[in-house]
């Protein structure tokens, strides 16, 4: 609903949801139960991946980004700093640069493959043309191109150029 068509109690409603969000969010680790195996996803992790399974992410970034939405700016900033409260910007940027690095690094063995083929076709194609060259333009009439007098045309250059 918009701003304007909601009652007090949809208010009420939204900044409470956002508030449960955000306490969940705000629940310190505690490692004595949290102990996995190395790469097991942490109980926060798995927190945050059932808000975007259940697209509460997708609501967020829209009261985020919604001018009409402005009052929930706070609430929404604080959900957010508590989604990356135990990620560093260090591995954030890392982790960003390594996919972006790998993706790139693969488009480049993909372009050059495509390359050397290219260059393959091209070859194949200058062996399949005869190696000498006609150097002989010719002389041609042209009927039905007066010249002065009443003569057909003689042109003496290639017919590329006519």
């Amino acid at each position: 609903q918009d701003w304007e068509q909601r009652q007090e109690e949809d208010t009420l409603l939204i900044e409470r949801i956002l508030l449960l969000v955000r306490n969940v969010l705000h629940v310190p680790p505690d490692p004595t139960e949290e102990q996995g195996v190395d790469g097991d996803a942490s109980v926060h992790d798995r927190v945050l991946w059932a808000l975007h399974i259940s697209g509460m992410d997708d609501l967020l970034k829209f009261l985020a980004s919604a001018q009409a939405e402005q009052q929930w700016a706070l609430h929404v900033l604080e959900i957010i700093s508590l989604m990356f409260r135990d990620q560093s910007p260090e591995e954030l940027a890392a982790l960003g640069q390594g996919q972006a690095a790998a993706e790139h690094g693969e488009d480049t063995r993909e372009l050059e493959t495509l390359r050397q083929r290219e260059l393959a076709e091209r070859r194949a194609r200058a062996l399949q043309r005869p190696s000498r060259h006609s150097r002989f333009g010719g002389s041609y009439v042209l009927q039905g191109l007066k010249a002065i007098g009443d003569r057909d045309v003689v042109f003496h250059k290639g017919l590329h150029n006519v």
